[in-house]
């Protein structure tokens, strides 16, 4: 018994069975066509069948001509076994380096992993460390894990010719050395914006240095054409992006194409202004796509495919109560109309279309298998009656198809070769293929993705629904809100989202994401550039009277950035009375030297505090000779003048208290009671000219957003606090 064929994902090839065969001379066709998250398989001459990488590494061992390739005794073969079920945690990218360093202490005194020879136990953690691609490259050039790369080094001399194949046939596809700047070069991430609050024509422009490259299954250049295709029951959120992006990523690497299709079967839950708010969205993140669909585009041939099952006996019409359904579903029960004639399921059929009282008790249910592990081809519902009117068809239809029937149809009618999922559907895409194959239809590809997850966030739609219609935000574009219109507002650079997303890849990993991150690559976008002003916290802000100060104001030029000429110049006026933020005036002694920014050195001589403690009035000389390197503080300040703004600080805090919801846990019962501080204070005159939209750092205090410009002296401008990384929590 040969084996005739290995089968595996494109993009995630099993290095170690490839490495294990090219040692042991076995050779075989390779077939990288599988969809993607399934299982190597070996396909044998006589057509058995064998799954899972450790399956085949144990039985090329078992039939290879090297002596002790799965040990020498049952004691060795156990040995190789732990290393094979440990070999995994080479691909978990947190717990990556912690491996090396095991695995570097365990090769202090050894030459092989098990016994003196080589083993599977080699050949499995040599091919997880070189399947890592530039991570594992960058650690053998540092020279941090000496034993791991002398005898990673030593395998790779040795076993030359067949290693290298492998690493050029599938490593460097997966994530070479140009791989980081093909995919700048694809998303035209090198050039940097002059400004932080310039618009720039090409969005999706950052300093991106990620180094992802995978390849979709029979993927021809030229000829991919993919979907994004979200629901218009809510606005685009952080986890949307990422499919979107990678859409496009995967768009532009093949010379191919992405539609924009509007997943509307549901009209209880969709409305215009969320399809309105997508494609503002999808121009926000700089998605270039060809047209725009609908679902709804579809609804007659759906219906027409829908009888044509019927017809074909693939099809049934069930009453069956929905609670009475999902526990049948769950216990392999049959319907008791699953046996019903085409002529009754026919009639019942039309009963649901015209949405009469027996019809709105039905549903469509696909003929598939009740038995099958798999739960989501244990006949599935196609269709369901719905009254409701639809946002952009009216009261035409009463029924309306479900998504996992719509979605393979319309798949294949639009000519998607590969459709991007979250690995979340792993289990449907069974059923995605079967319902193609019933009807017919060309198959599409499917490419699995993982779910961006990030902490204290809820992504599901029908939770940020609640947000909004219980008050307890300003709306979906709320800066508290995971949306695009959202994080945006709060301040995030679109190009700092890009790299965010895209330094993930698309990775399979299930990874909860922290906001920190995120926050941490925008602020090293707008620092180096955004334009510095000066603000006082107006409560119990602190007059500071210089006793040799200048009797009559004056006015400099100074720049808004030192380092940054393009962020403009500002007018700064100084007088003889200065205001200063109490906290500045709490930690200030009697005779002691600080520093007035933008000034030079004053000398406290007067401390007045109130019954409290608080200080109420400071008085001192300038000291503009003295060595600013020498103060301890170096003070933010603003002149005692008419012209000072008035402004509303706002600081946001996560939704909920807790970062991950369990299964099955509410997340009304983790409600943050504090997600929202307003604090007043008093900005330079400059402050009057910024837009909506600016961003800009009050030194001292942080990075703003402008969310309501100066309209007039008594309505204050409304800056909106933007996290820098460093966790911090309003209520604090």
């Amino acid at each position: 018994m040969d084996i005739k064929l290995l089968s595996f994902p494109a993009d995630s090839p099993p290095l170690s069975v490839i490495v294990a065969a090219k040692f042991s001379g076995i050779t075989f066709p390779a077939d990288s066509s599988l969809a993607s998250g399934s299982a190597p398989t070996f396909l044998f001459t006589n057509g058995l069948k064998l799954h899972g990488t450790s399956v085949l590494l144990r039985y090329i061992g078992r039939v290879t001509n090297i002596p002790n390739f799965y040990g020498e005794n049952a004691y060795e073969s156990s040995q190789i076994d732990e290393w094979l079920e440990y070999a995994p945690i080479l691909s978990t990218g947190s717990a990556f380096e912690n491996a090396c360093s095991y695995v570097d202490k365990y090769l202090e005194r050894r030459t092989f992993l098990v016994s003196h020879s080589l083993s599977l136990a080699d050949v499995a953690i040599w091919s997880g460390l070189a399947g890592t691609g530039p991570r594992w490259e960058s650690l053998r050039k540092s020279k941090k894990y000496l034993n791991l790369q002398r005898w990673f080094n030593s395998l790779l001399v040795e076993y030359s010719d067949g290693l290298d194949d492998v690493l050029t046939t599938y490593v460097g596809k997966r994530g070479g050395k140009s791989s980081g700047a093909k995919l700048k070069d694809q998303q035209g991430l090198t050039q940097k914006p002059n400004s932080v609050n310039q618009d720039t024509s090409d969005k999706g422009k950052s300093g991106s240095k990620s180094t992802f490259e995978v390849d979709l299954p029979n993927a021809e250049i030229g000829k991919v054409r993919l979907r994004f295709a979200p629901e218009p029951s809510g606005y685009l959120h952080i986890g949307h992006s990422k499919a979107a992006l990678l859409n496009q990523y995967f768009a532009q690497r093949y010379n191919g194409e992405v539609i924009i299709r509007f997943d509307d079967t549901n009209p209880a839950k969709e409305s215009n202004e969320f399809v309105e708010n997508l494609l503002k969205d999808i121009e926000t993140l700089g998605i270039k796509y060809e047209t725009v669909t609908y679902t709804s585009d579809y609804f007659p041939q759906l219906m027409e495919m829908a009888e044509n099952l019927i017809r074909q006996g693939k099809a049934y019409i069930d009453d069956t109560p929905r609670e009475q359904m999902q526990k049948e579903r769950m216990e392999g029960i049959e319907s008791k109309n699953r046996s019903n004639s085409p002529e009754e399921n026919l009639r019942l059929w039309k009963e649901m279309i015209l949405g009469t009282e027996k019809g709105l008790l039905c549903c469509l249910r696909g003929k598939l298998d009740m038995q099958d592990p798999n739960k989501s081809l244990r006949d599935p519902v196609y269709y369901r009656c719905n009254p409701i009117p639809h946002h952009r068809i009216g009261s035409k239809y009463k029924i309306y198809p479900t998504y996992d029937f719509a979605c393979p149809f319309v798949d294949s009618i639009e000519g998607i070769t590969h459709a991007l999922r979250s690995s979340e559907y792993h289990d449907r895409n069974a059923q995605y293929y079967r319902i193609q194959e019933d009807m017919g239809l060309r198959k599409v590809h499917i490419y699995e993705f993982s779910r961006l997850n990030m902490v204290y966030t809820l992504l599901s739609k029908r939770k940020l629904l609640w947000f909004v219609q219980n008050g307890k935000v300003d709306g979906w574009d709320d800066p508290r809100f995971p949306t695009v219109q959202g994080i945006v507002r709060r301040g995030l650079k679109v190009e700092a989202l890009i790299q965010f997303i895209l330094e993930q890849g698309a990775s399979k990993n299930l990874n909860l994401m922290e906001w920190d991150k995120l926050w941490t690559i925008n602020k090293k976008i707008i620092d180096p550039v955004c334009p510095r002003h000066t603000a006082v916290i107006e409560e119990r802000r602190v007059l500071f009277t210089l006793d040799n100060g200048p009797e009559k104001p004056f006015v400099r030029v100074i720049p808004k950035h030192k380092k940054y000429e393009g962020a403009g110049e500002k007018s700064s006026t100084f007088t003889k009375r200065i205001w200063i933020d109490q906290v500045d005036a709490q930690c200030i002694k009697v005779d002691e030297e600080i520093t007035l920014m933008d000034w030079g050195n004053a000398i406290l001589k007067g401390i007045e505090k109130d019954g409290d403690g608080f200080v109420t009035r400071l008085s001192g000389i300038l000291h503009l000779e003295g060595s600013v390197k020498t103060t301890k503080l170096k003070a933010t300040w603003l002149p005692d003048i008419n012209e000072l703004v008035t402004l509303s600080l706002m600081e946001y805090d996560y939704l909920i208290t807790k970062k991950k919801l369990e299964e099955g846990e509410d997340f009304l019962d983790v409600l943050n009671p504090c997600t929202k501080k307003e604090t007043i204070a008093v900005g330079d005159s400059n402050m009057r000219n910024i837009k909506r939209g600016d961003i800009l750092q009050l030194e001292r205090k942080g990075y703003f957003r402008c969310d309501v410009p100066y309209v007039r002296p008594s309505k204050p401008i409304v800056l909106l606090a933007i996290p820098d990384g460093r966790q911090q929590s309003c209520s604090k």
